[in-house]
């Protein structure tokens, strides 16, 4: 006897559409998973075995062979139990599906027969429409995750007596010995309850809610008009931003405040970072919609390379994976590990994270925003000395301090400040607050949307190459100012095209098509440590 169901497995963030197939045959009773299984998936014969003898149904007394295809793939997770449970009980006759209705089952078993939510349902419900599927079935904890996919049936239970058939559920246990005898109506019965799920829940897909955020606002910031300009642009191109400057000067309090003034996610921006949260296990099961507000992580130093980039046994999204289409903010640059930082150089440039393994490729997407904080030595005040606090770190040790960021990686931040010490705050009486700066934000993100529309991109940070060059157009003053900036200092050419894509953005703030010297002008002073490299001691 022959059958086949579909389940599902993630496969980077992304869901993998599997074949499981049963085969029940004359022979010795024993049962073999085959298809490249891990061990959570063997171990799944001990689990279905018990779930199945504890939900009142018989286990198969004959030679079990259960394939997963395609076999040249491996399969990871728990997420086909229900799947295999389910292609024993309908092989073996004992419950019947419906006819005509594409399934996909999802769901790790207990022993008792209760169904455990998974990881990655999301991106599992959105393969199954893709696939032309008619409904999945699922864990009951997975509901709000796999409603917000529209356009397919969501049936969620808890347990695998669900599906038991009313008249016998209602007696508590199924009689293996009378399943056999009254298979022709225990068939017809199982079809009609599958079919309306009487003891299932079909969740009706909800409008999503509004963005509601309980983040600190902008207003709280005295003083730093020069830097939450620069912040504006920043969050207007998406471009990388760092700051330095003395303890105290209110680095970390700016950057924390930097979601307040970004754009909200867009439908599609959504659903790929509900999906990277979906993977990592880190979605809230409560929530009724899709993430709705661009996510902030900010790992401490003492971070792995596996860990902000991802990997493990069994891979999983890392640090830069989990702020997709947000902000990374990595406070005290110097003090995470080079190596770690040196990671950070390939997606800042591709957008995505390839992690490799002996048996699969796992591709993870890192689309961010990079903000960063550093002391300009490791005192804290070179270049900031006041009469009772002065740098007392040598020349050398200021060069070995900044050299714990590579050349390279400075080069991938388009926005460089140095923040001093607010001195004129007592006098200021209203602060610029995180409502005005977005409201310039947006009407810049509109302009990029609408020059942007037939192109795969949508913000200036992401300009390169023949693009850069046909959207950032210098008129001719402000082309020679840059030639004699680049001359100057000794600028490198990707400072160049950071200067160009600045001023692209800076422009647009203006509502200005075309791009002028004072944009020019602009763009060059967030480049604070090239010039300040280009000019720096040697050790």
């Amino acid at each position: 006897m022959y059958g086949k169901l579909h389940g599902a497995c993630l496969y980077g963030i992304d869901g993998v559409l599997i074949e499981v197939e049963t085969d029940l045959s004359n022979g010795l009773p024993q049962t073999a998973i085959i298809g490249l299984p891990d061990s959570a998936i063997r171990e799944a014969v001990e689990r279905v075995r018990a779930a199945i003898k504890n939900c009142g149904f018989k286990y198969p007394s004959q030679r079990v062979t259960i394939n997963l295809a395609p076999a040249d793939l491996r399969k990871e997770g728990s997420s086909f139990d229900l799947a295999i449970a389910l292609g024993l009980l309908t092989t073996s006759e004992q419950v019947v599906l419906p006819v005509g209705e594409r399934t996909l089952f999802i769901g790790e078993l207990a022993l008792d027969g209760s169904i455990r939510p998974v990881n990655g349902v999301l991106s599992m419900v959105d393969l199954a429409k893709r696939e032309g599927f008619h409904s999945v079935l699922l864990p009951k904890e997975n509901a709000n995750e796999a409603r917000l996919i529209t356009g397919i049936r969501i049936y969620a239970i808890r347990h695998l007596a669900d599906l038991i058939p009313i008249e016998d559920h209602a007696q508590g246990t199924v009689d293996s010995q009378a399943t056999n005898q009254n298979c022709t109506a225990s068939k017809q019965v199982m079809i009609q309850s599958y079919a309306h799920l009487p003891q299932a829940e079909h969740i009706p897909l909800c409008e999503k809610e509004g963005i509601t955020s309980n983040m600190e606002d902008y207003s709280d910031v005295l003083g730093q008009l020069h830097a939450k300009r620069a912040l504006v642009i920043a969050a207007a191109g998406m471009h990388n931003i760092l700051l330095m400057g003395p303890p105290g000067a209110g680095k970390t309090m700016l950057i924390r405040r930097l979601p307040s003034i970004l754009p909200p996610l867009t439908e599609k921006e959504a659903l790929e970072v509900t999906k990277v949260y979906s993977a990592a296990g880190k979605w809230k099961e409560s929530s009724p919609h899709l993430m709705n507000i661009r996510p902030f992580r900010s790992p401490h130093h003492t971070i792995s390379a596996a860990g902000l980039v991802g990997g493990g046994g069994i891979p999983k999204p890392g640090e830069i994976s989990l702020a997709h289409r947000g902000i990374l903010f990595l406070d005290e640059l110097p003090e995470f590990s080079r190596h770690v930082l040196e990671v950070l150089r390939q997606p800042l440039e591709d957008h995505n994270v390839t992690i490799s393994r002996s048996r699969a490729v796992f591709k993870y997407p890192a689309h961010f925003l990079l903000a960063a904080s550093l002391n300009p030595c490791h005192c804290g005040f070179f270049g900031n000395d006041t009469e009772h606090q002065r740098c007392t770190c040598s020349p050398a040790a200021v060069a070995r301090y900044r050299s714990r960021i590579s050349g390279p990686l400075l080069d991938r931040i388009d926005l460089q400040l140095e923040v001093s010490q607010p001195k004129d705050w007592r006098e200021e009486k209203e602060s610029l607050s995180s409502a005005e700066m977005r409201r310039q934000v947006l009407a810049a993100q509109a302009i990029q949307i609408h020059r942007y529309s037939k192109l795969p991109f949508s913000w200036n940070s992401e300009l390169s190459g023949q693009m850069l060059r046909k959207y950032a157009v210098l008129e001719r003053n402000a082309a020679e100012l840059l030639d004699q900036t680049m001359d100057a200092l000794g600028l490198s050419m990707r400072a160049y095209d950071r200067i160009l894509k600045l001023s692209r953005t800076i422009a647009d703030l203006h509502d200005s098509e075309k791009i002028l010297t004072s944009h020019v002008a602009e763009a060059i002073q967030y480049c604070h440590m090239d010039r300040a490299n280009a000019s720096f001691p040697e050790s």
